[in-house]
C-alpha cells in the first residue's frame, strides 16, 4: 500500500484525460500516465475515477472497480481534432458532469470546461526548438499551451528544469507547479551472462553494442550520435555496433543524410519498437547507454539504464543532469568529438565503467513510480483544495 500524505477528501469525482493508454504503444507520457494511474486508482477506492479515451481501448487500463471508462469522439491525433476534441467533446462532458477535478496527464486542457484542471507539461521543447515539430503541430502548441499554463489550477511537470522553463516562458507562479519525477518498471534490473549472450546473438550479431532508446526525431539528437559513433570506430578498430531502439517518428531529411553519408552505417542496427521484455534484456546487455537529446523533459532511458546495471553517456544540458547526478558521463551534446570520447572511455576503461554502475546503483533509489504517483497524489490534492 502507498502512503500519501493530507489524504482526507472523501467520495471525489475525478476525470482523466487517458488517450495516450494505447496498448503496446506507450511512450514517456503513456508510461507516465499508466504507472500512476494504476496505483492512485487501486490506492484510492474511496474515490471514482471516469477514465476518456478517444478511441477503444484495451482492458488492461481499466486498473480497479472504481474507474468508469469513456469513449469521446473523434480520435484526436491530429491538431484540428485536438482542438474539436478538448473544446467540444471533453468540455461539453465536463460542463455536463460536473466533477471535482479534471486531469490531463499530457497537459492539454479543455478552456472551455468549468471546472479545476491539473496538467502534468512534461517539458515545452516546442518553445526553444519549434522546427522539431510539424508546421501545424507547432502552430497548435506556441498558441494554446501559454493559454493552458494559464487556465491550470495547477500544473505537474517531471523536473526542476521544467518548471524553472514553464515559469520564464509563460509566466507562472512558481508556487503554481509541482515537481513530479518520473520512475523506472520494476522489470528493469541486471541479467545473467548467459542472458546477455543470447540477447547480443539475437540483437547486435553477438557484438557489444552502444545503445539509443526513444522516438527517433530531431531533438534525440540522433544525427550527430551516428557521426559519434562514426568517429568512435575510426579510432577504435572493433566490431562494436550502435543499437537504435525506436520508431522513426519523425525521420528528417537531416537524420536521413547524416546516416547514409555514415562509413560504419553496416555497424548500425535499427530494431524498431520492443517489446518490454526484449527492451530491458537489450538495455541490460549493453556497452552503455548512449542518450544524448539536446532538450529534455527527464529521460525515462536514463534511470532503464541504471536499474540494469548498464552505464550511461547522456547530455549536460536541460534535466539530464538533474537526473542522472554523478551516475553518467555527462557530454556536450552538440559536439561530436565530446560524445565520441566518451564512447572511447566507456570501451576502453573497465574501471570506469565500474564506478558508472555503483554509482547508477545508488542514483536510481531517488526514482520510483510510487513516489510519482505519491507526489502526483499530493498535487491533485492541493487543487481540489484551492
Amino acid at each position: 500500500m502507498i502512503f500519501y500524505v493530507n489524504s482526507f477528501l472523501q467520495n471525489m469525482e475525478i476525470v482523466v484525460n487517458t488517450r495516450l493508454l494505447i496498448k503496446n504503444k506507450l511512450e514517456g507520457i503513456g508510461w507516465f500516465t499508466f504507472e500512476t494511474l494504476k496505483r492512485i486508482t487501486n490506492d484510492h477506492p474511496e474515490h471514482h475515477f471516469i477514465f476518456l479515451f478517444d478511441r477503444d481501448f484495451d482492458e488492461e487500463f481499466i486498473f480497479s472497480d472504481n474507474i468508469t471508462p469513456l469513449i469521446l469522439s473523434p480520435p484526436a491525433r491530429h491538431p484540428f481534432l485536438f482542438y474539436w476534441w478538448f473544446e467540444f467533446s471533453v468540455a461539453n462532458f465536463l460542463n455536463k458532469y460536473k466533477p471535482d477535478l479534471f486531469l490531463s496527464t499530457d497537459g492539454y486542457l479543455s478552456l472551455k470546461a468549468n471546472c479545476k484542471q491539473l496538467a502534468v507539461i512534461h517539458d515545452i521543447n516546442f518553445e526553444h526548438h519549434p522546427k522539431d515539430v510539424s508546421w501545424l503541430v507547432r502552430k497548435y502548441y506556441k498558441h494554446f499551451f501559454p493559454k493552458f499554463a494559464s487556465k491550470a489550477s495547477r500544473i505537474a511537470t517531471v523536473s526542476v528544469f521544467s518548471k524553472k522553463d514553464i515559469v520564464n516562458c509563460y509566466n507562472i507562479s512558481a508556487s503554481k507547479i509541482d515537481v513530479v519525477y518520473n520512475g523506472c518498471n520494476d522489470l528493469y534490473k541486471p541479467i545473467s551472462t548467459a542472458l546477455k549472450k543470447v540477447t547480443r546473438e539475437t540483437f547486435s550479431k553477438n557484438c557489444d553494442y552502444f545503445l539509443f532508446v526513444g522516438a527517433l526525431q530531431p531533438r534525440k539528437n540522433i544525427s550527430r550520435l551516428f557521426e559519434a559513433f562514426d568517429k568512435f570506430k575510426s579510432a577504435e578498430k572493433s566490431n562494436v555496433k550502435l543499437v537504435i531502439v525506436g520508431e522513426k517518428y519523425r525521420w528528417t531529411n537531416e537524420i536521413k543524410s547524416t546516416f547514409i553519408n555514415m562509413t560504419f552505417k553496416e555497424d548500425v542496427i535499427f530494431t524498431g519498437r520492443l517489446s518490454t521484455d526484449d527492451l530491458h534484456h537489450v538495455i541490460a546487455s549493453a556497452l552503455a547507454m548512449t542518450y544524448i537529446p539536446y532538450f529534455e523533459g527527464f529521460g525515462i532511458p536514463i534511470l532503464e539504464a541504471m536499474n540494469c546495471d548498464t552505464p550511461v553517456i547522456t547530455s549536460n544540458i536541460t534535466s539530464m543532469p538533474e537526473v542522472a547526478g554523478d551516475a553518467a558521463l555527462l557530454v556536450d551534446p552538440f559536439s561530436i568529438d565530446s560524445i565520441s570520447r566518451a564512447m572511447l572511455s566507456v570501451y576502453k576503461d573497465d574501471a570506469m565503467r565500474n564506478t558508472l554502475i555503483e554509482k547508477g546503483r545508488k542514483r536510481k533509489n531517488d526514482f520510483s513510480w510510487n513516489q510519482t504517483a505519491i507526489a502526483l497524489w499530493n498535487s491533485i490534492e492541493k487543487t481540489v483544495n484551492a
